[in-house]
């Protein structure tokens, strides 16, 4: 037995930094640093603005948005996770310091005749007070690989916290554009609908004095209620994000201030947007970080698991008193002290070794899962950038068809009028008059969304929430 002791304990001073794997943070694809494939001169590649809502110059976004950073529900379990974790790690911090247990007890009984000692009462009192110290000699690395695996654990709640901010702020910033977008685009189909009314009332008037047929006349109404007929359904567009502002923002619908759906014009940025590169997106990214940290966690509990493979050493002590009276507790004679180390050694290591491989294999799906959150993040911003130039690309076309329908529109009007064109040459131009306009309302809507997209992927807005904004009454 002292052989096998002096065994184990050689080969714990052969391991004496810490038992497992010392954790080196994985390196991404080389090319995964380099910048997008994507460009177009709506972007450039300085560094992105954190807060980049504030991009679109509109203080009632930043109200919102800082409304949400403040009261989101889903943040507040966010945070409510990170101070859970931060607590794991000051509980796994207590298991390096000394551990110090002090106990104190009173009883009053009787013993059997046959179990009493002479010139003792059978029935009296016993009082005991006792201090128990103990340190554990972590010359495995137990304690320290268990204090870096619950580091891994808030930064990763961190991580995930930043990620839901980045969430809400998208989310907040995406429920305004869609609100005033909606807005914009009712008023466009009720320009249109007033438009198609003065047809109507045109073309009724040409009825009258024998110069079109009623068949005109019914054709243009139609059309006309075909738009009407959009209205309620954009309205309801509009109201479900506002209903999603208040909600994003933790307010009711009731209470959503009416500052928040003023804005009737889709909101635009007139500057090239900042996008970075793969290495500074990596960085940034939270749900990239959080991976990186749950790799780190995981690295460290193999060393935890690796540890009962040794034999663990406490230092400790205890004194403590017995006594018949309280007032003999506290003299020399009852007083007891020990001194001495405790070894423990599971000899047995079957178990130890089945938890080490299962925390190796955790180890290699939060490798894969790093692995993953880098290629997520470079895909998700690949298109974004490609869709947020595709959209830019094709409003400018649909700009140059809406202004090519506002033309012809107005030129068969005038020759309506005039008498020289058929009534549905008439009808024809107003509906691709109607569709290029709502066509070119919805493109302003579908950039907006895109370059919520990009800022997303791009993982800002969380480095500073707790910066003072402005706030909405």
């Amino acid at each position: 037995m002292k052989t096998l002791l002096l065994t184990g304990l050689s080969a714990l001073a052969l391991s004496a930094c810490a038992a497992g794997p010392t954790y080196v943070a994985p390196l991404p694809p080389p090319k995964a640093a380099a910048p997008f494939a994507t460009t177009s001169a709506a972007t450039v590649t300085a560094a992105p603005d954190d807060d980049w809502w504030r991009m679109y110059r509109d203080p009632v976004l930043d109200g919102l948005v800082a409304d949400a950073l403040a009261a989101n529900t889903d943040l507040r379990v966010a945070v409510a996770r990170l101070d859970s974790a931060g607590a794991s790690l000051r509980g796994a911090k207590t298991d390096r310091e000394p551990q110090i247990n002090a106990g104190a007890s009173g009883n009053y009984a009787r013993t059997s005749q046959l179990q009493n000692l002479p010139g003792l009462d059978r029935e009296r009192a016993t009082y005991d007070v006792g201090l128990n110290v103990s340190y554990e000699v972590d010359l495995a690395g137990r304690v320290r690989r268990g204090v870096e695996a619950a580091r891994g654990d808030v930064g990763a709640a961190q991580a995930d916290a930043d990620a839901v901010r980045v969430s809400i702020v998208a989310a907040t910033t995406r429920a305004y554009v869609d609100a005033a977008s909606s807005a914009e685009r009712l008023g466009v189909a009720r320009r249109i609908v007033d438009l198609l009314d003065k047809s109507t009332t045109l073309t009724g008037k040409r009825v009258e004095a024998g110069r079109a047929a009623r068949l005109d006349e019914v054709r243009i109404a139609a059309l006309r209620s075909q738009r009407a007929a959009l209205i309620p359904q954009i309205e309801a567009e509009r109201q479900a994000a506002l209903f999603r502002l208040a909600t994003l923002t933790g307010r009711t619908p009731q209470d959503l201030p009416a500052t928040a759906g003023a804005r009737t014009t889709t909101p635009r940025i007139d500057q090239p947007i900042p996008v970075g590169d793969g290495a500074a997106l990596l960085a940034r990214r939270p749900d990239v970080r959080a991976a990186e940290r749950r790799l780190a966690a995981a690295t460290a509990r193999i060393g935890v698991q690796t540890s009962q493979l040794y034999p663990q050493i406490s230092l400790g002590g205890s004194i403590g008193s017995t006594a018949l009276t309280v007032g003999d507790i506290f003299t020399g004679g009852p007083v007891r002290w020990l001194v001495g180390p405790l070894l423990n050694w599971t000899l047995n290591q079957s178990a130890a070794r089945a938890r080490i491989a299962g925390a190796q294999a955790d180890t290699r799906g939060a490798l894969a899962s790093f692995d993953g959150s880098v290629l997520v993040a470079l895909e998700e911003t690949e298109t974004a950038l490609s869709n947020y130039a595709r959209e830019l690309d094709r409003r400018t076309q649909l700009q140059a068809a809406r202004d090519s329908a506002a033309t012809a529109a107005r030129i068969t009007r005038a020759r309506q009028r005039e008498g020289t064109i058929d009534f549905l040459e008439v009808l024809d131009a107003e509906r691709t008059f109607a569709d290029s306009d709502a066509d070119l309302a919805s493109a302003d809507a579908r950039i907006a969304d895109a370059q919520v997209d990009l800022f997303r992927a791009l993982g800002g807005g969380w480095q500073q929430p707790d910066r003072a904004r402005p706030t909405l009454g």
